[in-house]
């Protein structure tokens, strides 16, 4: 490649980092177009997902080994499912798509002794194993990247994504439990967990008192695809469905 056409190539990629990372001023709508721009740029709808763009100082690092992640996973669903089962856990307070994510990655990091197996109302039959972790692995889902350098234990949706997750791609095939299903409606984004069996989430509604709606959901893969709102099918064709992504921390 020649020094003008790697000139401009990097005059492209440098525009749409800006972009990406102004969304907040220009607005969602911006964000999900850039998000496309990457995507024709990188010539595939695999490739290239607009999380790619965080600042080098922020990308996300495996802090989890093969082996950890495979503990994570298996634990990450437990819990998720758990909340489908039982309902939210009151150790739960921020319930929307993306308290779901972070309580249940910062759940599946503690140690799953018997008081903790107590007080989340799960049985100590056919549990995953526990993970051999640092201190500061535990860590990991108390500590999301929120941009700018800033750390803390709350992000919300696009924050989860676009500085704590890596893309997939918008095949749902190539998603493994406990990835993410990232949609962006423009002023809404909303995340789902791929449990390896059916697609789960929290509606984000509010509970009213009386009413026995809890907001949890769970679907197969075959209605989802099927429902009439096909804002939320998880297909390379909705221009809504950004793709499948990973938490920054686990290995491939």
């Amino acid at each position: 490649m020649s020094l003008n056409a790697l000139r401009f190539w990097k005059a492209i990629r440098n525009a749409l980092v800006h972009r990406v990372l102004g969304y907040r001023v220009r607005g969602h709508h911006a964000f999900r177009k850039v998000a496309f721009a990457c995507l024709l740029l990188a010539g595939t709808t695999n490739a290239a997902l607009p999380v790619e763009a965080a600042p080098a100082s922020e990308l996300i690092r495996p802090h989890l080994n093969v082996e950890q992640t495979r503990i994570f996973r298996a634990w990450f669903v437990r819990i998720v499912d758990e909340q489908m089962r039982q309902g939210p856990s009151p150790r739960w307070f921020q319930q929307d798509c993306a308290g779901l994510v972070r309580f249940a990655a910062n759940e599946s990091l503690k140690v799953h002794d018997s008081a903790w197996l107590r007080n989340n109302g799960i049985s100590n039959r056919y549990l995953p194993p526990e993970a051999d972790l640092m201190p500061e692995q535990r860590l990991l889902a108390q500590e999301w990247q929120l941009g700018g350098g800033k750390i803390g234990p709350y992000a919300n949706a696009i924050r989860l994504i676009q500085y704590n997750a890596v893309a997939v791609g918008r095949d749902l095939q190539m998603a493994k439990p406990g990835d993410l299903l990232f949609f962006d409606q423009g002023d809404d984004q909303h995340l789902m967990i791929w449990t390896g069996r059916s697609i789960t989430y929290h509606s984000g509604a509010e509970r009213l008192e009386g009413n026995p709606d809890n907001g949890m959901r769970s679907v197969s893969v075959r209605q989802l695809m099927e429902w009439k709102d096909t804002r939320w099918i998880p297909d390379a064709a909705n221009p809504n469905f950004i793709g499948v992504f990973r938490l920054g921390f686990l290995a491939p």
